[in-house]
């Protein structure tokens, strides 16, 4: 009895794990192309600015594209920026993490970038 306990406890403690994996896109993947010549040092750092989203798969089954993980995250994260004026984001990077146990896939994507502000 205490060796079906003890082996109960531990398939328990095995199906409850997970494994995760995280990547960062290196190519420039970005539609969001402005053409800035930084010559002399017209602008200001105002600071960073995220956003992220999520999909799950069940069996596999599930969420949308790569792409449409990585746009609604640059989404997220121009809608958190708040941009006024003459305002731009600069340096825009975008990770992926993923989660599995057994049945249920996790992704999320989270794009980073850093707001900056013109002076002249």
């Amino acid at each position: 009895m205490k060796k079906l306990l003890l082996t109960s406890v531990a398939c328990l403690a095995l199906l409850c794990t997970s494994c995760s994996i995280s990547q960062q896109a290196t190519n420039n993947t970005n539609l969001t192309q402005t053409e800035v010549v930084l010559a002399k040092k017209n602008y200001k750092i105002v600071g960073q600015v995220s956003g992220e989203s999520n999909q799950n798969y069940w069996f596999g089954i599930g969420g949308l594209s790569k792409k449409s993980l990585r746009e609604s995250a640059m989404s997220d994260m121009y809608k958190n920026a708040n941009l006024k004026g003459s305002q731009a984001i600069i340096n825009v990077n975008v990770s992926y993490k993923n989660k599995f146990i057994l049945i249920y896939t996790g992704a999320k994507a989270i794009a980073t970038g850093t707001v900056i502000e013109f002076t002249e």
